[in-house]
């Protein structure tokens, strides 16, 4: 039965476009002076862009800037422990490699929310005590690499949906090193989070199924089915995670039966149609996106318009612009207030990010000689904004957090 135009509608939030427009009609609006809860200062951001370019310089000298992925979060002390076990395993061809590492990328990141300022991992390496992002990277990778979420114990690099689907929540907790003493975030809700998508991958046998078990790692055969030419457009990877993906998020709003993800509402968002009023931002699923583009690019498939995906609305790339005052509250009481992920000031704030970042971007750019495929804005991310975010934090707060309290439940943030 063809899609009712509800439906398609609804199925147009689900791309790197709607992100980006939804986020320049917000922007358009703050400058206008409009919003509820943010002022904007254009100002500023060559305060911004200068701060961006210090930290890239320090971290990657000759400005030879990977991608903002995940693999980043698995190189400690100039070791990437993920090579480590790739470089030594016997994959019987670059698939099986690939489709291991769309499983790794794709548990990582979805366990990749805020972690909170409390807890840390103690690395297993090391013994150095990690926290946040790169703790969560770690501990993700040392339970894939120990068989946790595998049903074969002589197959550890695998994500089994069956192993999944059921997942103790003792395992996670233990995997990630949580006690009374040292809490993580929404621990439940990624048991949850990681529990749907095992159901899920288990029910889409035709997308995910290989030739023993159905995995996440099967999207990698889905994705390459839609290779033309050697090549594949990084909004088409957005477009099939979120497709195929999209109802293993909780709590979330649908339209026309269409999980929406990570979307919210603003009543000043316009549109001629059914999706007036959303704001789609999709943050996990863009940062899965770009973590998707290096297994694909090892396979031997080009990916192409890496821009066209979006900045990530996420805490650190947000708090850059709050710190250094292109955005400001109205009300200063707000940053000692906590905020739902759904309220107006963090749709706001998550919103003008997003289009703040392309024009980070385009004066990074300018300020360094170069151009978008020399420095995509995904190596700005990395650089980039997500270090001078942390750093910024660190400078105005202890702890590092971010400007604006956040009610996480560990699917969001």
């Amino acid at each position: 039965m063809p899609a009712s135009a509800t439906e398609q509608q609804a199925r147009s939030l689900l791309a790197a476009a709607a992100v980006r427009a939804r986020a320049e009609q917000m922007l358009a609006i703050g400058l206008r002076d409009g919003l509820n809860h943010f002022t904007v200062d254009l100002d500023r951001m060559d305060a911004v862009a200068d701060a961006v370019l210090a930290v890239t310089r320090r971290s990657y000298p000759a400005l030879n800037v990977p991608f903002h992925a995940r693999w980043r979060h698995f190189v400690r002390d100039g070791v990437d422990r993920w090579a480590l076990y790739a470089d030594v395993a016997a994959w019987p061809d670059r698939a099986a490699q690939a489709r291991a590492e769309f499983d790794l990328a794709i548990v990582s990141v979805l366990l990749d929310a805020g972690a909170g300022p409390l807890w840390r991992y103690r690395d297993t390496v090391t013994g150095a005590d990690v926290g946040r992002s790169e703790g969560l990277a770690l501990a993700s990778l040392d339970m894939f690499a120990n068989g946790a979420f595998s049903s074969d114990a002589s197959d550890p690099f695998r994500v089994d949906a069956d192993v999944l689907a059921q997942l103790p929540l003792d395992r996670l907790q233990a995997g990630f090193q949580v006690t009374d003493h040292n809490p993580l975030l929404g621990l439940e809700g990624r048991v949850d989070l990681l529990r749907r998508l095992g159901a899920l991958v288990l029910d889409r046998s035709e997308v995910f199924a290989l030739s023993d078990r159905s995995r996440p790692g099967g999207l990698f055969d889905h994705l390459t089915a839609k290779v033309v030419g050697g090549a594949i457009a990084a909004p088409v990877i957005l477009s099939e995670v979120l497709s195929e993906f999209g109802s293993i998020w909780p709590s979330r709003l649908t339209l026309a039966g269409v999980p929406l993800g990570d979307c919210w509402r603003h009543p000043a968002i316009t549109a001629d149609d059914a999706t007036a009023g959303l704001v789609p931002l999709h943050k996990l699923s863009q940062w899965l996106s770009y973590s998707l583009i290096e297994p694909l690019q090892r396979a031997g498939f080009d990916v192409t318009d890496i821009d066209g995906l979006t900045g990530l609305a996420e805490y650190r790339n947000g708090g850059l612009f709050v710190d250094l005052g292109v955005l400001r509250l109205r009300d200063a009481a707000d940053a000692q207030r906590s905020h739902a992920v759904d309220s107006l000031l963090v749709v706001e704030w998550r919103a003008l990010t997003v289009a703040l970042l392309d024009r980070i971007a385009e004066r990074v750019r300018t300020k360094l000689g170069r151009n978008s495929r020399e420095l995509p804005l995904a190596s700005i991310l990395e650089g980039g904004t997500w270090a001078a975010g942390r750093a910024a934090a660190f400078e105005r707060r202890s702890d590092g957090a971010p400007p604006l309290k956040i009610i996480s439940d560990g699917t969001v943030f």
